[in-house]
This record gives C-alpha cells, structure tokens and sequence, in this order.
C-alpha cells in the first residue's frame, strides 16, 4: 500500500475550504488524475480516473464527515483506495488543508509508476491545484455541511 501526505495553505477560510470539497463533481476542475466523480447519495461515490494511463472505476464510501474538520472514504469496489482531508483554522482568512492517501497499485504499469513516486507527486500537484481553484474563486460553488459519524 502507497501513503502520500500533503498539506497545503490555502488563503480562505476554514468554511470555504471544506465546502469545496464538499462539491465531488467538480473534483477533476483541480484534480488531473480524475476523469469524473459522481455522487450517488450522501454517502457514496463512483469515481473514473486514469494513472499511469490506466483509467480505473470505482465505488467509495465516506466513512466519515464532519463540517470543517475531516472527509474520509475508502474504496468498495474496483481499486484499493482510502483516505482522508482534514482541514486547521490558521486563522479567519487562512486554512492548511492536508490529505492522506493510501492506493494500492493494480498491475505492472501502475505498480512501476507507483515506485517512481506517482501517487505523491499527483498527490502535492492536486493539492497545489486546489488551492489555485479555490483562492482563484474566493467562495465555493456549493456546499453540504452534513454529518456522517464514524460507524463501529
């Protein structure tokens, strides 16, 4: 399993940070790996992405959610993913955002881009990306402020 961890300061605040990454359809306007996120219910996702070029489908769940502190999910079908992004009031106007990543490479192709760092280096180019979408928007273009506990 590949764990890629990368924070990144974004200049706004806290709400509007986690409320953009509330909006999963708009995942791959800063996320290149991602072809398309499609949410299904409030707690379950089909995502299309390519890496390496192999263009992959899943399901994800999101095992966990609470308004301005953390998003986590994990795979239920297709490719082995899980991960989690939380989000540290730096103060009223900025918020480090950082997401853990754990992948399980498929096949050869990806387990050789694997070894050359291409899950971190997605990873720290995704987050960067973000932070230009975001602080290029000023506001996010939607939000969900629901909860989703921990279960077990």
């Amino acid at each position: 399993m590949t764990t890629a961890t990368k924070s990144v300061d974004v200049h706004v605040p806290i709400t509007t940070a986690y409320n953009q990454w509330t909006q999963f359809e708009e995942f791959p306007k800063f996320m290149d790996d991602v072809e398309s996120v499609r949410q299904l219910d409030d707690r379950h996702l089909h995502w299309t992405v390519k890496i390496a070029g192999v263009k992959r489908e899943f399901d994800a769940e999101i095992t966990e959610q609470h308004p301005d502190e953390r998003i986590a999910w994990r795979s239920t079908g297709g490719t082995d993913q899980a991960g989690v992004v939380t989000f540290h009031k730096l103060d009223n106007d900025n918020t480090r955002v950082t997401l853990q990543l754990d992948m399980e490479p498929e096949g050869m192709v990806e387990t050789v881009a694997d070894k050359s760092g291409i899950v971190s280096r997605a990873a720290e180019r995704d987050m960067e990306n973000f932070k230009q979408f975001i602080e290029e928007r000023g506001l996010a273009s939607g939000a969900w402020r629901g909860d989703v506990p921990r279960e077990g």
